[in-house]
């Protein structure tokens, strides 16, 4: 490691140590208490930085919410969480190596989650290091990585997944799909990586299971976060007839896709994963009105007073439109960590993962469970499909764009529910 690295990552530290400085006030009658010390490892620079940042600020709120309650109670009196962040520049060799970083400065949680192919770097390292230094154990918590192998044949007893996989969110957005009875044709595309491709091969299944009237006109892979121009996309779109696209997409690869359709006249309907943020409405317009239909554990227009209050609260903190996005599942894992640790008593990465196993809990209104068999938690999905803020049912719009996504379909914890194929190895 060179010595500029070593001091970017102590800059870092120090940054978010002084942002959470106001809820360790709280701690201040205990000063000798050690900080349960958790590793974000994201991209922080790079094509996807703004995702980095953006789970950043989530995780930030949720850490400041637990200190200012008092902090996690042990047996040996309450102690602070910290957040660290890593920079993975949205490299998996980068991420590996902030892993070991993380691990050297005493981190024993680690969190990561914009990026499936890092994520399963990371879960095969840490199954490794696991078995091979049991006094330095890490535990891994994914709050967005969602190719299904990693809860079902990669399933590891040391990670856990806090969103829906990529199978249980097509099967949501299918829920809406299949009702759309003038839909003839549908373009596939998505990120060239295992998740981007794991999108795409569930929804062609679940097409052929649920609409086989349905043409899939279009079905193709790209290479994630290089293309700079998604024009000569947009033009194939539009070529082949397709009334609909169907993508995982994310970051900058969302957003200029959809701005590409747009530029190019496209009329159709975008069934997404993350359409609700990160640039894509104000880059959509009003084409995306009726048309852009996005998946989520929760939407800032949930139709409850509690719902209401949680999305006021972190706009409180957070004023800035530009930093507008937030995750209920952030919250509930952060959340689901606290339970774990008071109820196992301690920071042992076993007992602790134990615990885990058991996680239910509720915050706003939203409720959460870890299922113990393949650690995939389980939750409502909504289904938003996007409207101009002020509309029926869209009080809130996204980043300032003034569009919202308007909630028509809301997916219980029991249907969103899909078995695994997880045969866990537990130590």
């Amino acid at each position: 490691m060179n010595p500029p690295f070593i001091w970017r990552r102590q800059a870092l530290k120090f940054a978010a140590l002084a942002l959470c400085a106001r809820p360790f006030a709280a701690l201040a009658q205990a000063p000798q208490a050690a900080p349960i010390r958790l590793a974000l490892i994201e991209s922080m620079s790079g094509p996807f930085a703004n995702t980095g940042e953006a789970v950043f600020r989530n995780l930030l709120w949720a850490v400041e919410r637990v200190n200012a309650r008092g902090g996690v109670k042990l047996p040996g009196g309450a102690r602070p969480l910290q957040l660290d962040r890593y920079d993975s520049k949205g490299q998996n060799e980068e991420a590996l190596s902030a892993l070991r970083a993380a691990m050297d400065d005493g981190a024993r949680i680690v969190l990561q989650g914009n990026s499936s192919a890092t994520a399963a770097a990371l879960v095969d390292a840490i199954d490794k290091n696991n078995e091979r230094d049991p006094a330095r154990r890490v535990i891994f918590l994914n709050y967005a990585a969602v190719d299904p192998v990693l809860t079902n044949e990669r399933c590891s007893f040391w990670h856990f997944r806090f969103d829906a996989h990529a199978d249980m969110r097509v099967a949501a957005l299918m829920d809406v799909l299949k009702d759309d009875a003038a839909l003839k044709r549908v373009y596939l595309i998505g990120q060239d990586y295992s998740f981007g491709q794991a999108v795409l091969r569930e929804s062609r299944r679940q097409l052929g299971v649920q609409r086989p009237d349905v043409e899939i006109v279009g079905d193709e892979l790209h290479p994630m976060g290089k293309v700079k121009d998604f024009a000569p996309y947009a033009t194939k779109i539009i070529a082949s007839g397709a009334q609909a696209v169907i993508t995982g997409n994310w970051g900058n690869d969302l957003t200029l896709l959809v701005k590409a359709a747009r530029e190019a006249g496209f009329n159709g309907s975008f069934y997404t994963f993350y359409g609700n943020a990160l640039g894509a409405p104000a880059a959509i317009g009003d084409a995306g009105i009726g048309r852009v239909v996005a998946v989520a554990d929760w939407l800032p227009n949930v139709q409850t007073s509690q719902s209401e209050a949680f999305y006021r609260a972190f706009r409180s903190r957070f004023p800035k439109p530009a930093d507008d996005y937030v995750h209920m599942r952030l919250q509930l894992l952060i959340e689901s960590l606290v339970q774990a640790v008071e109820r196992a008593g301690s920071v042992d990465t076993v007992a602790l993962a134990r615990a885990l196993e058991q996680a239910d809990v509720s915050l706003y209104g939203q409720r959460g469970r870890m299922r113990a068999t393949d650690h995939q938690f389980q939750q409502q999905l909504v289904v938003g499909v996007m409207d101009r803020q002020g509309k029926p049912g869209v009080q809130f719009d996204v980043e300032g764009s003034g569009y919202g996504f308007r909630v028509i379909k809301t997916i219980a914890p029991e249907r969103a529910e899909l078995p695994t194929s997880c045969k866990m190895k537990r130590p």
